[in-house]
């Protein structure tokens, strides 16, 4: 039997945590005297760390053929990460305690994709209504905690949050391991598949595409307070984004039935180009905000589904592990680092309106690498598993 509410229940908190983390914990250093540079190094340490960690937890996983123990160790000490902030403002103490943080928090998502798979077997089109959990996590954790600081002092904000990790280790304790996967007929290697064009088209545009939600993740919020929005409608804006992600999550098996992998990761990039242009210079707009906040359906939801889906079917189930930890350590480690970094330090000098723009260029070089590298039909023969029972062709 699939453990769906095991897996959702892991899903839930860990975007809770997400959703009270990224919004907010800005504001929160903000509140405390760090500069927008320093802000930027800090929330770029969480990518750092997610292009480094999953690959070694990854690495280990397929050796041991085991995942389960990585995710509740991750879990338990990226609590005893996050208590530092508890206890120090020093901003050595604040970079001490994010590192350790990220360094754990990040070795766990690629291995419960992982799993979540390995229990779903020939039902991998039920992905999206598990994974559609962590997008209510998301959506309850900002909303709730929009209206909750314009009421309570921010540093509220760290113990909610860690109550929320805290959440993400009991599920963590519950989850069962999947079976180790048999041998394939014909054993593919590593190397051999990230030498395939559609492959390091894949993860090359991956990376430009989380480059290019560098300045989401760390400014939106800030972005919306200088405009004069409130808290609680920042919940909101963030909250409309991620509804929009959910009714793609809840879609996505009569999606793929009706467009490909491909496809979707072309629109999604197209609507992120757009995105981005349209948060920077149309800011004193609500009406402009809400449109671009719709497109995170696109500009996550269906991209994230798909990229996890085409590195399902391409990795097989020999390299399941490795290929998902690849897959967010380039994207989100790699790309939300630079993406992170780069904003940081265009935020003060050319301002808001330019780094967005430059978001829109991160996502249309993610473009032109997919229509270059990832040709039409090409790759359905690779790997060993389907997903999502969409059509043949990627």
């Amino acid at each position: 039997m699939i453990p769906y509410w095991r897996l959702s229940g892991y899903y839930f908190f860990y975007f809770a945590f997400i959703g009270a983390f990224s919004p907010y914990f800005g504001l929160y250093l903000q509140s405390i005297g760090v500069s927008a540079a320093q802000i930027a190094l800090l929330m770029s340490l969480m990518s750092v760390m997610r292009m480094l960690a999953p690959t070694l937890w990854g690495w280990l996983a397929d050796r041991l053929g085991v995942r389960t123990p990585i995710v509740r160790l991750s879990a338990v000490l990226s609590m005893a990460g996050f208590a530092g902030f508890l206890v120090t403002d020093a901003y050595v103490g604040l970079f001490l305690s994010m590192a350790f943080l990220s360094f754990f928090w990040s070795a766990a998502l690629p291995l419960v994709e992982t799993l979540t798979f390995s229990h779903l077997g020939g039902q991998a089109s039920r992905y999206g209504n598990i994974r559609v959990w962590g997008s209510i996590g998301f959506v309850l954790a900002v909303l709730g905690l929009g209206y909750l600081l314009d009421g309570l002092p921010v540093r509220a904000l760290l113990w909610i949050t860690l109550v929320l990790l805290a959440g993400i280790a009991f599920c963590a304790m519950l989850i069962p391991e999947a079976g180790r996967p048999g041998a394939p007929p014909r054993p593919v290697a590593l190397g051999e598949i990230l030498r395939r064009p559609e492959v390091a088209g894949l993860l090359a545009a991956c990376f430009f595409m989380s480059a290019a939600h560098g300045a989401l993740y760390v400014f939106y919020s800030l972005h919306l307070v200088a405009h004069g929005y409130s808290k609680s409608l920042i919940g909101w804006m963030w909250t409309l984004g991620v509804v929009a992600e959910i009714a793609v999550f809840m879609a996505m098996p009569q999606i793929l039935r009706a467009y490909s992998l491909r496809g979707l990761m072309i629109f999604s990039f197209v609507a992120a180009v757009l995105r981005f242009v349209l948060i920077g210079w149309g800011a004193e707009s609500v009406a402009v905000l809400v449109f671009a906040q719709v497109l995170h359906g696109a500009t996550f939801g269906a991209y994230h589904a798909a990229a996890v889906a085409a590195v399902n079917r391409w990795f097989g189930a020999q390299h399941q592990a490795r290929g998902q930890a690849l897959y967010g350590s380039i994207s989100f480690g790699a790309g939300g680092m630079i993406g992170g970094l780069v904003s940081g330090y265009t935020w003060e000098s050319v301002g808001p309106e330019w780094t967005y723009s430059l978001g829109s260029l991160f996502a249309f070089a993610g473009l032109m690498v997919l229509l270059v590298w990832w040709k039409d039909g090409g790759p359905a023969q690779l790997g060993s598993n389907d997903v999502q029972g969409g059509r043949k062709g990627l």
